[in-house]
């Protein structure tokens, strides 16, 4: 397998047991790949753990645990955002033909520079990643 972008509903579900966390430790081991994470994933994975523990849909100590965990995830290779990927996803924006939000074209920039399937559970992002060529992972 080439190396996949794991995005923040993929991240979100390996550390959390929510309905989706079976399917993405079986995509995990089923694939075995070189896994991509960007900075901006790790501060969207960090608002939606937040989030859910002020709502308390999450405990703080479940959070507190998973972010532990994900601090631990070495040997990933990580990919930090940069002006290039910015002004891509502004490209895809200005498109105006497909329903992209700010947060998803930069997952899909920084998955196609990377040059990584993208791996997320989000469908229109998936759709949308599609129609700009970007290779998905069949998760």
């Amino acid at each position: 397998m080439t190396s996949v972008y794991f995005d923040a509903s993929i991240i979100v579900s390996l550390l959390i047991n929510d309905d989706l966390n079976e399917r993405a430790e079986e995509f995990v081991r089923a694939n075995s790949p070189t896994i991509c994470l960007s900075d901006f994933a790790a501060a969207e994975f960090s608002s939606v753990l937040s989030r859910r523990a002020r709502m308390q849909t999450l405990s703080r100590s479940q959070a507190r645990v998973a972010f532990r965990e994900f601090d631990l995830t070495k040997g990933i290779v990580a990919l930090e955002t940069t002006t290039a990927d910015i002004a891509t996803a502004d490209g895809y924006l200005r498109r105006l033909d497909l329903p992209l939000r700010t947060p998803d074209a930069l997952n899909i920039a920084l998955a196609d520079r990377a040059g990584a399937a993208l791996a997320t559970f989000d469908e229109p992002m998936a759709r949308c990643a599609r129609a700009l060529g970007v290779r998905l992972a069949a998760v």
